[in-house]
């Protein structure tokens, strides 16, 4: 892929990924829910690989805190996720293995990652699985709307690439 369609597909996802949270969002108990992040994840993952995905996470983590759309906690459950769904991917070859990538890194790696920064630079005093049923409720369901989308997609780049 050509980097300049590589850095356009980048900003693309994250446009979608900030908008798509101001849409597609819910509360799960003390952290919020945004599901297209963890859908980019594993889209992003599929078509760009893992250390592209991790830039768009943080991206769309970015914009969305300097928008005061969400928390800092966006940065190591977005980005965890992100990575283990590339790396899976890029090892497999399959879509499955980046939800499971995009899964395992946010439910859990993401989750727990979080609990630090709520700590030390939010204030708040977290339980070291506050986080976990969350998180994992929102990567599942992204991973879920992504598994539906990029069979599509896939398809749509081996005709045209």
């Amino acid at each position: 892929m050509k980097k300049t369609n590589q850095l356009t597909l980048i900003a693309a996802f994250i446009a979608i990924g900030v908008v798509g949270a101001s849409f597609l969002w819910f509360p799960t108990g003390i952290a919020q829910a945004y599901p297209v992040q963890h859908a980019i994840n594993v889209i992003s993952a599929v078509i760009l690989g893992p250390i592209p995905t991790v830039i768009i996470a943080f991206g769309i983590g970015l914009v969305r805190n300097a928008l005061g759309l969400g928390t800092l906690l966006a940065f190591p459950g977005g980005m965890a996720g992100a990575l283990l769904a590339g790396i899976f991917y890029r090892y497999r070859k399959k879509t499955s293995s980046a939800v499971i990538g995009e899964i395992v890194g946010t439910g859990i790696v993401g989750s727990l990652l979080s609990i630090p920064v709520a700590r030390l630079i939010m204030g708040q005093s977290v339980g070291v699985l506050a986080f976990v049923p969350g998180f994992l409720i929102s990567s599942v369901i992204g991973a879920v709307i992504a598994s539906l989308i990029v069979p599509k997609l896939k398809t749509y780049y081996q005709r045209h690439d």
